[in-house]
């Protein structure tokens, strides 16, 4: 299994690359980007990738740091209710039940503005919950990378953290609920498009571990998708351009009970099939992530804040 990487050296200077399984990276022509990347059609990627691929490594993971796979001016998108068991928690958690009964079976989904590339944070790196939040949960979720052409050209693994009693209380704190610092963690790791023949039948597991033990853990899969894949990104394109590609999160179908919240302290790691792996320890203090202003523009600030590094 190949992936599109993007990482910096130890001068700040941030690639991207082709990482293969034994460690070692081709590095793509200088000054490329990811969006850059997703400016291509999705053939033209390919050539490039599989060509760069075919070269000598320049890189080893072990010697940079890698970085999450989203910058220019793109965007992370997430879909909501695209599960059975996500309407379902939804209805439970919610003084307003009939928008989320509603909004299962309506012909356009729920899609909202998650991050954008500077707020969000990769493997190792702290996760948040909100400190005016009573009941928070990982939302361990599928995420497709698409081009500025509407393509799906490769897959990541998506963590949308979630205050359950803020969106509760009332659907307009969605955004409350959904977008503050901590909130968004994207796994290293683009997997191209043509290496998984079959994204809607992916395997997706949950561990949440507290003081050493499993506090939490469950399975699904994207087979149990109410929403296909593509017609997500249909309504997603329609009436805004996206020039420098588009990050999606597809939702979740695993959401705890209500008498399961997010500590200070645990570790989430989220698994799904041939996509690959995420994993995050959570704070509650948001502000403990006030760093990712300054790793905008120096990336090695993040090396102070890597769990595992």
């Amino acid at each position: 299994m190949t992936r599109i990487v993007r990482f910096t050296d130890d001068t700040a200077t941030v690639h991207t690359g082709i990482a293969d399984d034994r460690g070692g990276i081709r590095a793509f022509p200088a000054g490329t980007r990811i969006a850059d990347l997703l400016r291509l059609r999705a053939a033209e990627l390919r050539e490039l990738s599989e060509t760069t691929a075919a070269g000598d490594a320049s890189h080893t993971e072990r010697e940079v740091l890698l970085l999450p796979p989203l910058d220019g001016r793109m965007e992370l998108w997430a879909a909501g209710v695209t599960y059975e068991r996500s309407r379902e928690a939804r209805v439970a958690e919610s003084t307003e039940q009939t928008v989320y009964e509603r909004i299962y079976d309506a012909e356009r989904p729920e899609l909202f503005l998650k991050a954008v590339p500077w707020r969000v944070v990769t493997d190792g790196e702290p996760i948040a919950v909100r400190d005016d939040s009573a009941l928070d949960v990982p939302e361990p979720e599928l995420g497709l990378m698409v081009n500025r052409h509407g393509e799906t050209v490769g897959y990541v693994v998506v963590d949308d953290v979630s205050s359950r009693s803020i969106e509760g209380e009332n659907p307009l704190y969605l955004p409350q609920a959904k977008i503050y610092a901590g909130s968004c963690a994207v796994s290293s790791g683009i997997v191209p498009a043509w290496e998984i023949p079959d994204a809607e039948a992916l395997g997706i597991a949950l561990t949440v571990r507290r003081g050493g033990t499993v506090a939490y853990k469950a399975a699904t899969s994207t087979a149990a998708f109410h929403r296909t894949p593509e017609e997500l990104v249909g309504y997603l394109r329609r009436c805004q351009p996206f020039p420098d590609g588009v990050a999606l999160s597809t939702g979740t179908g695993i959401v705890p009970d209500l008498d399961f919240t997010l500590n200070t302290g645990d570790v989430v790691e989220i698994a799904i099939d041939g996509v690959g792996s995420l994993t995050n320890s959570v704070t509650a203090d948001p502000s403990e992530l006030n760093w990712l202003v300054e790793a905008a523009d120096d990336p090695l600030v993040r090396r102070v804040h890597r769990r595992w590094r």
